[in-house]
């Protein structure tokens, strides 16, 4: 069966709804919540909320995530690379999903500027997207590397007795790194290190900037 043709019209509606779906609409998972049967740790109400801020931290993580996605599988040349892009974004939807509920189980919120850091996510998948799709796959593989650590750094920081967080992040670290290692096996360019460089620097700013707002 041959892939349907989207025309631009139609690849513009989609973009407004993936793009309001992820922004607004509540999210569910097909897989269960990791914390799902873990207890709920003691902690200190400041502990408390520095574990909210770091959810929501990496909540804005899928948040991008969705949008480099969605926009790079409109891009994509290649209706296998298109169609891994739309598997990706779809698995990350659950991320999302768990980073929401962690939010909301240490009464948090979410980032005020989630449609800023979306529209931003957007625009760097698109060109990442238009350059081809073994820089598209590139791009997806550097991405998911730095999740990795940005994940790995997180674990560090969390309070001890935030069990249910750490088993949230530990999942996500694993699916992250399959991500990964999928867009090698595609036939994922490996970026220059000038554009590793910038995306750690905006990646800082955006991480730095999301605790807080």
């Amino acid at each position: 069966m041959n892939e349907r043709s989207y025309s631009p019209t139609d690849n513009v509606l989609i973009c407004l709804n993936d793009a309001l779906e992820t922004l607004f609409a509540s999210k569910t998972a097909e897989r269960r919540y990791p914390g799902k049967n873990v207890p709920e740790g003691e902690l200190s109400n400041s502990q408390q909320r520095h574990s909210a801020r770091l959810m929501r931290v990496n909540h804005v993580g899928e948040v991008c995530a969705q949008a480099l996605y969605q926009s790079q599988a409109i891009t994509a040349r290649d209706p296998a690379t298109r169609e891994q892009m739309r598997q990706s974004a779809d698995e990350e939807k659950e991320h999302l999903a768990w980073c929401e509920k962690r939010i909301h189980e240490l009464g948090g919120r979410k980032s005020l500027l989630n449609p800023l850091w979306y529209a931003g996510s957007f625009a760097v998948g698109t060109a990442a997207g238009i350059a081809g799709d073994k820089w598209n796959l590139g791009f997806v593989a550097e991405t998911e590397n730095q999740v990795v650590n940005h994940l790995e750094d997180h674990l560090g920081k969390l309070p001890e007795n935030d069990f249910r967080s750490r088993k949230v992040l530990d999942q996500m670290k694993q699916d992250e790194s399959q991500h990964a290692e999928q867009a090698r096996e595609a036939g994922a360019a490996e970026l220059p290190n000038p554009v590793k460089q910038w995306m750690k620097r905006a990646s800082r700013i955006m991480t730095r900037t999301a605790y807080w707002v």
